[in-house]
C-alpha cells in the first residue's frame, strides 16, 4: 500500500509535534516544520522514522513568507511524489489592550496564524485534485468561535481561519477533498506558557490566578484539553470514514463554547 504524506506547519513542538507524531503512527510520511535546535529537531525526525518505519523530513520555512511556504509544500512532491494530508497549525499569540496593541503584532500574528493557511492550502490543492484525494485541517481554537479581552489579534486571526476552512471546503467538495477546523480549548503548550504571564500583567492579577480564573475558569471541565485528543481527532479526520465532514467548526475544549 502506498504511504500517504502529511505536512504539519509548526510541529517541532506542541500540538502540531502531537500530530505529526500520531500521523506517523498512522503510518503517514511527515514534513515537520518550524523554528528550533537543528539538531534537536533531526533528533526527533530520525526517532519518529525509527520508531513507526515511515520517512520524516524538515523544512524550516517560516510562515511569514510566502516563498517558504511555496517551497515547504512542493517539498511533498519532490521528496514523496504527493501530499494527501495538509495540517495548518502554525501560531503564535501576544496579550496586550488594543489600544496598546504593537502592530507589528498585529500583522505578525495574522500572517502567521492565517495568512500562511491560506498558502499552504493554495499549492497544496492541485496536487489533491489531481489525486481526486485530499485532506487539509486547520487548527484553530476556541477563538475561532468566541472571544476574549486583551487578545484582538489571535481571535480576529482564528475568526479569518474559520471563514477559510468553510469557503475551501465549498470550493473543493466535488474533488474527493475535505476541509475543516478544530477548534480546542486551552492546552498545555509553550504557547500558552508562554501567554500566562502577559495576561497577568494585562489583567493585573497573578500568574497563579490566571490558570485558575481565566484559562481554566473558560472551560468547564477545568482541565487542559490533551494534545493527544486533538491528534486522534486530526487523524480521524484524515481518514477515509471522514470524507462527509466537511466545512466543519469541531470544538475540543472541555465544554468552553457551550455556554
Amino acid at each position: 500500500m502506498v504511504q500517504k504524506v502529511a505536512l504539519i506547519t509548526g510541529s517541532t513542538s506542541g500540538i502540531g509535534l502531537g500530530v505529526a507524531m500520531r500521523l506517523a503512527q498512522g503510518g503517514h510520511n511527515i514534513i515537520l516544520n518550524g523554528f528550533g535546535d537543528p539538531q534537536k529537531i533531526q533528533w526527533t525526525a530520525n526517532s519518529i522514522a525509527e520508531m513507526y518505519k515511515v520517512e520524516v523530513v524538515h523544512s524550516n520555512a517560516d510562515m511569514t513568507k510566502p516563498e517558504e511556504i511555496e517551497k515547504m509544500v512542493h517539498m511533498a512532491q519532490n521528496s514523496f511524489g504527493s501530499l494527501d494530508v495538509v495540517v495548518c497549525n502554525a501560531g503564535i499569540q501576544h496579550v496586550a489592550p488594543i489600544e496598546d496593541f504593537p502592530p507589528e503584532q498585529w500583522d505578525m500574528i495574522l500572517a502567521i496564524n492565517l495568512s500562511s493557511a491560506f498558502h499552504v492550502i493554495r499549492h497544496a490543492i492541485p496536487m489533491m485534485k489531481q489525486k481526486k484525494w485530499g485532506r487539509i485541517i486547520n487548527i484553530a481554537s476556541a477563538h475561532a468561535l468566541v472571544a476574549s479581552p486583551f487578545k484582538s489579534a489571535y481571535v480576529a486571526a482564528k475568526h479569518g481561519l474559520a471563514g477559510l476552512t468553510k469557503t475551501v471546503a465549498l470550493e473543493v467538495a466535488e474533488h474527493g477533498i475535505t476541509c475543516n477546523a478544530i477548534c480546542p480549548g486551552y492546552v498545555k503548550t509553550p504557547l500558552v506558557d508562554n501567554q500566562i504571564a502577559d495576561t497577568a500583567k494585562a489583567r493585573g492579577i497573578s500568574p497563579e490566578a490566571v490558570i485558575r480564573d481565566v484559562i481554566l475558569g473558560s472551560q468547564p471541565t477545568k482541565e487542559f484539553v490533551q494534545t493527544t485528543d486533538i491528534a486522534e481527532l486530526v487523524a480521524y479526520l484524515s481518514g477515509e470514514h471522514a470524507a462527509a465532514i466537511t466545512g466543519a467548526m469541531l470544538s475540543i475544549d472541555g465544554g468552553w463554547t457551550a455556554h
